[in-house]
């Protein structure tokens, strides 16, 4: 391995990875579940993009048209927007409602569910392109897929623990609202490209 390389690459990937939707994801994840078992299926899932990106990713995205991946993230993108909008709209009802709110969802599931959220939104994303066109660059998939993994775990532990203060500091309906709308910003701007 090249500690140049595995350096290089955990600088784009941390940079690239900051203002991304799967961290907005984590930190909404991380105010309902176990922020460790958030981190945990987060880290999964981009363990499994990292090693897609870097074999088969730059494969795959020649072959595909960039107008077909756009679709499929706008999609992924709507989609959850309309699950955070339907979560909000259950806790502001919940506010109203005399019942204790409903116990967190147990570790194991709450894993499970930050992996099939991070995995789904990742496809096509900037960071997974990016992993895929540094490891043709650099003709090194193992020191860019560490590097890689290294970032986007970092990224992560910080969403999980930042979820953990907002949700403290900020009422969950506003940051469910908030990530709802963020979502749908990027699912419209995500389809305009594909449509363009």
């Amino acid at each position: 391995m090249n500690l140049a390389v595995i350096g290089a690459v955990f600088a784009v990937i941390f940079i690239g990875e900051l203002p991304d939707k799967t961290m907005f994801a984590s930190i909404v994840m991380s105010t309902r579940g176990h922020p460790f078992a958030v981190w945990l299926g987060s880290a999964g899932a981009f363990l499994v993009h990292v090693v897609i990106a870097t074999t088969l990713g730059t494969v795959v995205f020649h072959l595909l048209a960039p107008r077909i991946v756009d679709a499929v993230v706008a999609v992924i993108f709507l989609v959850g927007a309309g699950i955070v909008t339907a979560e909000a709209i259950r806790e502001y009802k919940r506010k109203d409602d005399p019942e204790p709110p409903p116990p967190p969802p147990r570790p194991g599931r709450t894993a499970v569910t930050a992996f099939a959220v991070i995995f789904a939104a990742e496809w096509g994303d900037l960071t997974q392109l990016l992993t895929a066109n540094l490891a043709a660059h650099y003709h090194d998939p193992l020191s860019v897929a560490t590097g890689a993994t290294l970032a986007l775990w970092a990224v992560s532990a910080i969403a999980v623990t930042s979820g953990r203060w907002l949700s403290s500091v900020i009422d969950a309906f506003a940051i469910r609202i908030g990530t709802a709308v963020l979502l749908a910003g990027l699912g419209a701007y995500t389809a305009w490209e594909a449509l363009r």
